[in-house]
């Protein structure tokens, strides 16, 4: 009984947070039609409004993200030509990124620094997880290739503990840019803003939350090597 229970709260650690952030932007995207401007006009609006005439507004397949090296906003198809409060407000949650990098928000660039080194990490994880069983078979010491494993599960998880780090950076985007904006500028009907509120505390979390489910890959390698 004490493994299900530990069973299901590692799940809901894992999977809730992905979930509730899904619901939230899902439930949001209803009526498709409830501003007069898209994602992407907004964007483009709020970036203009701010000085940022250079950073440019792209649609993208990779998920809504701002890109500090090119200098551009990337919107997916449903936030950049959606109307919908879930377009618009994912769209000033990502022009606040912009605001970010344009005010030298120090925590950006660590963010982006710290990002950048976990690619090289995780592949280095990955690549401990594939050999790890045959340096012990090799080598007959039982304990290396337990080491090794260990080594591999601890490079995998770095992008998650690098995003909850960073996660403070998520909400200044947020609260501190993104929400004074839609206020600034008028956007949002009057009853809306409390339920954007909640879309700019999912946009905060998406990236965390996608980060928890990639944990999973450490449970598909534990059972890759107990085969």
């Amino acid at each position: 009984m004490t493994i299900i229970v530990f069973i299901v709260l590692i799940l809901a650690v894992v999977f809730g947070p992905g979930l509730w952030v899904k619901r939230i932007l899902e439930k949001y995207s209803l009526p498709a039609d409830r501003y007069a401007g898209t994602g992407a006009q907004l964007a483009r609006h709020l970036l203009n409004k701010n000085g940022l005439e250079n950073v440019a507004v792209e649609r993208t397949p990779e998920g809504d993200h701002y890109d500090p090296q090119a200098k551009a906003v990337r919107l997916t198809d449903d936030k950049f030509d959606g109307r919908s409060l879930t377009a618009i407000t994912v769209a000033a949650h990502e022009v606040g990124h912009a605001l970010q990098d344009r005010d030298d928000y120090a925590p950006l660039r660590v963010r982006g620094q710290l990002v950048r080194a976990s690619r090289w990490v995780e592949k280095l994880g990955a690549g401990v997880l594939l050999v790890s069983p045959f340096i012990g078979a090799l080598t007959r010491v039982p304990y290396l290739s337990l080491v090794m494993f260990a080594a591999g599960i601890a490079t995998l998880g770095t992008t998650t503990m690098i995003h909850f780090a960073t996660l403070p950076t998520e909400f200044d985007a947020s609260f501190n840019r993104a929400l004074p904006m839609l206020d600034k500028f008028r956007i949002l009907k009057r009853t809306d803003r409390p339920h954007a509120r909640r879309l700019l505390r999912a946009a905060a979390l998406t990236y965390v939350s996608a980060s928890l489910m990639s944990l999973l890959n450490i449970a598909r390698w534990w059972a890759i090597l107990r085969r």
